[in-house]
């Protein structure tokens, strides 16, 4: 019998670099389990990217324009490096506009409440004079790993609308390393380590957990077992559990087919499960960041179809 490992441990967390290690892996499992769990983080976890610009004045991407130190190839290429958390699945249109002498950088293009910018220090040009001016429309799309030019659909552009290669991956660096340790009289039992860097917009935490569920899905489909969580819990489920509400309670609230801004507003103010959601009021709910009338409607509905409401002011 082959000896499951132990579930991965932190060893150091700074900002959004997270070493993990995962320790009782049977021989050999060190490198099968870190090489599949690597190649999914760097393309297969959903990221937003910049995918086409349109900058006023400028027609491709081998001009100059007056007044501005960078050439456009520069300036694409500096906004390639913007990192954006995204709460829509459709692509959302950005304004960049600026006049006068300035160091313009990502903080600078306007943004919407269905986009937020990570790194708005990133600098984008350099106006050099009280004249200049730069307006660019940039168009951000959500996709898989990097997606170049050449192999997106043959879609409609605008006129002087530049695409762009586009980075959707939010996983900036991952290495591993295995080395042996001992588990009883053996001692080839292996231990791995993972480091992971992120962009910001997700956590390594969270990065590694999508990793690790998407390889699981891969390998139910090859079984011929694609069943959901829910299903899998009901055939070995307690009895002390057998209770509909008690079983409602634990529901995340991201399986609530609510909209992602909403999910976000949630989670990032503590409310993780269906059980946290009907303790909050109305009230309360409406003090969370980002949860709007629209937001609290979409929950009311969500928690009418469980039988379960808002707790009463």
């Amino acid at each position: 019998m082959i000896n499951l490992p132990q579930k991965p441990k932190i060893i150091k967390n700074e900002g959004n670099r997270t070493i993990f290690e995962i320790e009782n892996l049977y021989p050999g499992y060190g490198v099968t389990l870190g090489n599949s769990l690597r190649r999914v983080l760097l393309s297969s976890l959903p990221g937003a990217a910049i995918v086409a610009v349109k900058i006023k004045g400028v027609y491709h991407e081998f001009s100059t324009i007056p007044h501005v130190a960078e050439d456009v190839i520069e300036i694409i290429l500096n906004l390639r490096q913007v990192r954006f958390k995204k709460y829509v699945e459709e692509p959302v249109k950005l304004i960049l506009s600026v006049k006068g002498e300035k160091e313009v950088k990502a903080g600078d293009i306007k943004t919407t409440s269905d986009i937020d910018i990570i790194n708005k220090e990133t600098p984008i040009a350099t106006l050099t004079d009280k004249k200049a001016e730069l307006e660019i429309e940039i168009e951000v799309a959500s996709g898989l790993g990097f997606m170049p030019v050449e192999s997106r659909k043959k879609d409609k552009q605008d006129i002087g609308m530049i695409a762009i290669d586009a980075l959707f991956s939010p996983i900036r660096k991952v290495n591993f390393e295995v080395e042996n340790m001992r588990v009883g009289d053996r001692t080839d039992y292996n231990r791995l380590r993972f480091d992971i860097e992120t962009d910001g917009s997700t956590t390594a935490e969270d990065a590694f957990a999508k990793a690790c569920e998407i390889l699981v899905e891969q390998f139910k489909a090859l079984i011929g077992e694609a069943q959901t969580e829910e299903k899998l819990a009901d055939e070995s489920g307690d009895k002390e559990e057998a209770d509909d509400s008690a079983d409602s309670s634990k529901i995340k609230v991201e399986d609530l087919k609510l909209a992602a801004r909403t999910i976000t507003s949630l989670t990032e103010g503590g409310v993780k499960t269906v059980g946290g959601l009907i303790k909050k009021t109305e009230q309360s709910l409406k003090e969370l960041d980002g949860m709007g009338e629209k937001g609290i409607a979409e929950i009311k509905k969500a928690l009418k179809k469980l039988g379960l409401s808002l707790k009463e002011e």
